[in-house]
């Protein structure tokens, strides 16, 4: 296989060499976000370039790239969009958008269903993005707009899902909103071996072999792991409450620290919080090996932010979680855990808040965790999610679900690049 590499051009758009990923404090994303798409945009050019050399016979983009499905018209070569989320969010956000039920409430809190969505969904205004409320036109929203219409120019989209733990939505999503689509995931369990598994997304902060050893040391469904993905920012006074209620709960846990620059350690964690804890729990700073992780025998359960990444990682790996959105998509992802699939206890978060989470006191921290360990339902919830993370295996093996839909897409593609 031969990988043509097209160089990032930071440096064009005026932003730091090597910036190449939004990972930022609130702050500085507000400043780099309408530059970080503008790179995005230079990359039109030298892409048509290889097209016009290789003419591949089809050309998968992410969804905020849409100049992509004119730069594959241009040489008669069908854009598909790839989705970084689920059939439940996209048609939520569909639903949203088209039926706008967040106008018809009289305060933030008072929650409305959203029309037409199978499995009568609630929501509140305060769970979903500002932008789409208050109808802020921001570069963001610009970007998110174009790439909607350049969606619906497209070939079609792909998803990274599996047909069985979504399917009354994958179909509304082809269906009754007419849209061409095809479920390939989880993409996560196309990486078989450890090193692969270790070094999704980046190379870990911790050797694998290390936290590999230490989760061997503890029995099974013993451990939570919390992680809140790699944009989302925890203040120092939520990081001291989830360190207490971590505590308080008397669970062991594997939990991911991402420190802003500027802030130490020792002003951050409660005092002496690691001897205390140093028995039960393993901190990892920055990057964690988290599919490793999850799929560990000794890990029972996972708090996360429900980026979809982590979510479908979680649901792949047969763990119960508890819910803590923050932004884009998240809340809605939430619903899909714990009231579609009902194998998820929410923390209780109630707003909508870009970066920085919304607060979450020890308490609910602490009682969360335990509902998913050794609470009264836990056994319910971790045989639930152990099902699906069994289908999501067999989804991707030969005559499975997602194998089964990605040979039909390509079928598709041969036979277009044939007429």
């Amino acid at each position: 296989m031969d990988i043509k590499i097209i160089k990032f051009p930071s440096a064009q758009a005026g932003l730091p060499d090597g910036f190449e990923s939004l990972e930022p404090s609130k702050e500085v994303w507000m400043d780099v976000i309408s530059k970080f798409g503008l790179a995005t945009s230079l990359l039109q050019e030298p892409l048509e370039q290889l097209l016009q050399e290789f003419k591949p016979a089809c050309l998968v983009a992410d969804f905020f790239f849409p100049w992509a499905t004119d730069a594959a018209k241009k040489f008669g070569i069908p854009r598909l969009v790839f989705h970084g989320t689920s059939f439940f969010s996209l048609c939520m956000t569909e639903c949203l958008r088209l039926y706008e039920p967040f106008k018809r409430v009289e305060s933030d809190d008072e929650p409305f269903v959203v029309p037409n969505l199978p499995g009568e969904i609630e929501l509140t205004r305060k769970k979903i993005p500002d932008f789409l409320v208050e109808e802020i036109e921001t570069d963001m929203t610009k970007m998110f707009k174009a790439s909607e219409e350049s969606e619906l120019k497209s070939y079609g989209v792909v998803v990274n899902s599996f047909y069985e733990l979504e399917a009354s939505y994958a179909d509304f999503y082809r269906n009754f909103l007419g849209r061409k689509a095809w479920h390939i995931g989880p993409v996560s369990l196309c990486n078989k071996g450890i090193e692969d598994k270790a070094e999704r997304g980046r190379k870990a902060s911790i050797d694998e072999d290390e936290c590999l050893k230490w989760l061997d040391s503890k029995k099974t469904n013993t451990v939570v792991h919390i992680c809140f993905g790699s944009m989302a920012r925890v203040t120092s006074t939520q990081l001291k409450e989830i360190a207490m209620g971590l505590e308080d709960s008397g669970q062991e846990f594997i939990w991911v620290v991402k420190l802003d620059k500027g802030n130490e350690e020792e002003e951050r964690l409660p005092e002496r919080f690691e001897e205390r804890t140093k028995e039960k729990g393993l901190i990892i700073r920055a990057w964690a090996p988290q599919v490793l992780i999850l799929e560990h025998p000794a890990v029972g359960g996972f708090v996360t932010h429900c980026g979809w990444n982590s979510t479908l990682e979680g649901i792949s790996a047969g763990v119960p979680m508890v819910t803590w959105p923050i932004a884009a998509e998240q809340f809605y992802n939430e619903k899909l855990v714990t009231d579609f699939l009902k194998i998820g206890v929410a923390v209780g978060v109630k707003h909508w808040v870009s970066v920085v989470g919304d607060f979450v006191n020890r308490d609910e921290v602490g009682k969360a965790v335990k509902a998913i360990m050794v609470g009264e339902k836990a056994e319910e919830l971790r045989s639930r999610a152990k099902a699906f993370g069994d289908t999501a295996k067999r989804a991707v093996e030969k005559d499975g679900s997602s194998y089964s839909d990605l040979n039909a897409l390509i079928q598709e593609l041969s036979l277009h690049q044939g007429h």
